[in-house]
C-alpha cells in the first residue's frame, strides 16, 4: 500500500514541461500567423494578375492559391513524418518554418497567378509540421493527466494566429493606397503591392526559427541524448544574461559585508572569513546535479520496435476519424462566408418545405468579418476553459464519440437559419458559429489525444502523425472545391442544403467509427503497466495477500516434520 502511494504521487508530482511548451508555442505561432495573413488581400492579388474576365471567377482562382499549400503538404506529409522519426524532430520542425519563411517572400514578389501558385505549393512541401507537432508535444507529455492541458495550447496557439494574421495581411497589404504619406508611388511597394505583408510575415517565422535553434530541446526517444550546438549556445547565453544579473546582485552583498567587518575586529569576525591558512581541506560533496540517474526507458536499453505493427486498427480508425473530421469542418467554414454573403433571390420560386428553398443573408465583407473575428475570439476562450474541464469528465473518448455524433444535427440545421425572421437571423449566426467553434476546439485536441495514446511506440510516432497529417491535408483540399461546387449547384436545383446535409451525411459516417474506437491497448497503457511492475516494492510484497497464504502453507509441512525428527533423534 505504501509502495503504491510512493509510486501514485511520483507520477502525480511529474511536473508539467511549461518551458519547452512555451518555447514550442512560439515557435508554432508564427505558422497560423503567416497562413492566415493572405486571406484578406488574396481576392485584389488575383484581381490585380488580370486572369480573370469576369469577377465572379476570382474566387476559383483563390480557391486555387489557397489548394496548392493544402495539396502539396498533403504530398510531402509522410515524407517529413518518417524523416523526424530518422533524424529527429527539431531539424524537421525548423525545416518547416524556414520553408514557411521562404515561401512568404516568394509570395511577396510574385508578378503573376503562377508563381503565387508555386510560393504556395513550396510552402505546402516544405513544411510537414501539423503531424510532426503532435509527435512532439506527445514525447513532451507522457503523463495522461497533462494531456488535455498540453493539447489545448496549440489549438489555442493557432487560434490566437488565425487572430492576428488577416489583422496583419488587412493593415499593411497595398500600402501604398492605404498609408501614401509613408510609402510613395512608383517605389517597390508600389511594384509588389502584397510585399510588405509577407515581409513582415518572413521577419517573424524567421525569428521563430531562431527561437526553436536555441531553445527548443529534441524529443526523439534515441536522438534528444546527441550533441546539439544550437541548444548549448542557447543556454550559453541565458548562462551569459544569469551571470551578469547575479554579480550585479552578489557585488552590493559584498558591499554590505564589508561595511560590516570593517566595524568588528579581528576576534569577533564570523568564523567563516576568517584566514584559512591553517584550516583543514575537507573535500566538498559532489552536487546532486552531477549524479548519474539509470534511464530505464533509455532507447538504447530498449528494443527496437521494427518488427512492432505501427498502423494497428486502433491507428487506422482514429487516422480515418481525423481526415473525416477535418473535411467537413473544413467544408463549414468555406461555406458559411458563402451563405453569408450570398444575397436573397429577388424573384424566388416558391418553397416546398422541409428540403425545396433559396436564400441567402446579404452581408458586407465588414460583417461577414466581424463574424469571423468572434469566431475567432470564442474559439480562444473554449480551447481554454472549456476543453479541459469536459475532457476530465467525459474522456478523450467519450467527448469524441459525443461530438462526432452530434455533428450531423449541427449541418441539418444550419441552411435553416434563413428561414428564420429577419430580428433573429444575425442571432441564429452567431448562435451556430459558437455552436461549430465549441465542437471544432473539443473535438480536434480528443483525436489528437486518441491517436498519440494509440500509437504502439513512441518512435513511430512521427510516421503515425505524419500519415494522419496528410489524410487531413487532402481532405482539407478536396473539401472548399466540391462543398462549393455542391453549394453553386444546390442554388440553381433550389436547394440551399444540398451541401450542408451532403456534409451531414459524410460526419455521419465519422460516428460511426466513432463508436468502434476505443483507448485500450495503446502505447500509454502498455507503459503504465510496466511503470507498475517496475515501481513494485518490498512492501507491497509482504503486503500481498496471496504472497502471505503462500507462504503459509509452505512453512506449515515443515511445522509437521519437526516432531518426527525429534523422535528419530531420541
Amino acid at each position: 500500500m505504501a509502495g503504491a502511494q510512493q509510486t501514485s504521487s511520483r507520477k502525480r508530482t511529474q511536473p508539467f514541461p511549461t518551458k519547452q511548451m512555451t518555447i514550442l508555442a512560439l515557435c508554432r505561432i508564427c505558422e497560423p500567423i503567416a497562413f492566415m495573413s493572405i486571406f484578406p488581400y488574396v481576392y485584389f492579388m488575383i484581381k490585380d494578375f488580370g486572369v480573370t474576365q469576369h469577377e465572379s471567377e476570382i474566387s476559383v482562382y483563390a480557391g486555387m492559391v489557397t489548394s496548392a499549400f493544402a495539396f502539396a503538404e498533403f504530398s510531402s506529409g509522410v515524407a517529413w513524418g518518417r524523416l523526424s522519426d530518422r533524424i529527429g524532430r527539431k531539424p524537421v520542425l525548423l525545416t518547416g518554418l524556414a520553408g514557411t519563411a521562404l515561401s512568404m517572400l516568394i509570395f511577396g514578389f510574385a508578378p503573376n497567378l503562377p508563381v503565387a501558385l508555386l510560393a504556395r505549393a513550396l510552402g505546402g512541401l516544405l513544411n510537414g509540421n501539423i503531424g510532426v507537432l503532435q509527435t512532439t508535444v506527445a514525447e513532451m507529455v507522457t503523463v495522461k493527466e497533462h494531456q488535455p492541458r498540453a493539447y489545448t495550447i496549440m489549438p489555442f496557439v493557432w487560434c490566437l494566429g488565425s487572430i492576428l494574421g488577416p489583422t496583419l495581411g488587412g493593415a499593411l497589404a497595398r500600402p501604398v493606397l492605404s498609408y501614401p504619406e509613408l510609402f510613395h508611388a512608383g517605389s517597390i511597394w508600389d511594384r509588389f503591392p502584397y510585399l510588405l505583408p509577407n515581409l513582415v510575415c518572413t521577419m517573424i517565422v524567421t525569428c521563430g526559427v531562431g527561437i526553436g535553434i536555441l531553445f527548443l530541446e529534441e524529443t526523439h526517444e534515441e536522438k534528444k541524448h546527441r550533441r546539439d550546438p544550437g541548444l548549448e549556445a542557447g543556454k550559453w547565453i541565458l548562462s551569459k544574461v544569469t551571470r551578469c544579473a547575479e554579480s550585479k546582485s552578489s557585488n552590493e552583498k559584498e558591499m554590505d559585508m564589508d561595511e560590516v567587518l570593517s566595524l568588528l575586529s579581528d576576534d569577533d569576525q564570523p568564523p567563516n572569513y576568517r584566514t584559512n591558512e591553517n584550516s583543514l581541506s575537507i573535500p566538498s560533496t559532489p552536487s546532486a546535479d552531477h549524479q548519474e540517474v539509470l534511464d530505464l526507458n533509455d532507447s538504447r536499453n530498449a528494443a527496437s520496435p521494427a518488427a512492432t505493427k505501427a498502423f494497428t486498427r486502433q491507428v487506422v480508425r482514429n487516422i480515418v476519424g481525423y481526415g473525416i473530421l477535418a473535411y467537413h469542418t473544413m467544408t463549414f467554414d468555406a461555406m458559411l462566408p458563402t451563405l453569408l454573403s450570398t444575397e436573397p433571390p429577388e424573384n424566388p420560386e416558391p418553397w416546398k418545405l422541409p428540403f425545396k428553398f433559396v436564400s441567402g443573408y446579404g452581408l458586407s465583407t465588414k460583417q461577414i468579418g466581424i463574424v469571423l473575428s468572434v469566431q475567432g475570439v470564442y474559439s480562444m476562450i473554449a480551447t481554454i476553459f472549456l476543453f479541459p474541464i469536459i475532457v476530465r469528465r467525459l474522456g478523450a473518448l467519450g467527448l469524441f464519440r459525443a461530438l462526432a455524433i452530434s455533428y450531423p444535427i449541427l449541418y441539418i440545421s444550419t441552411p435553416y437559419l434563413v428561414l428564420l425572421p429577419d430580428k433573429l437571423k444575425m442571432a441564429g449566426v452567431y448562435g451556430v458559429v459558437i455552436w461549430k467553434c465549441t465542437f471544432a476546439t473539443m473535438a480536434y485536441p480528443s483525436n489528437a489525444i486518441l491517436l498519440t495514446n494509440s500509437a504502439p511506440s513512441l518512435l513511430m510516432l512521427g510516421t503515425i502523425n505524419g500519415v494522419a497529417a496528410s489524410t487531413a491535408s487532402l481532405s482539407r483540399a478536396f473539401g472548399p472545391t466540391v462543398s462549393g461546387f455542391l453549394f453553386s449547384a444546390g442554388l440553381r436545383l433550389g436547394y440551399s442544403g444540398l451541401a450542408w446535409w451532403c456534409s451531414a451525411v459524410i460526419s455521419l459516417a465519422g460516428a460511426l467509427i466513432s463508436l468502434r474506437m476505443t483507448d485500450k491497448g495503446g502505447r500509454m497503457d502498455v507503459d503504465e503497466k510496466i511503470d507498475d511492475d517496475r515501481d513494485l516494492g518490498f512492501e507491497e510484497q509482504i503486503l500481498d495477500h496471496h504472497a502471505l497464504d503462500s507462504a503459509i502453507a509452505a512453512a506449515e509441512p515443515r511445522r509437521d516434520i519437526e516432531p518426527l525428527d525429534n523422535n528419530i533423534i531420541k
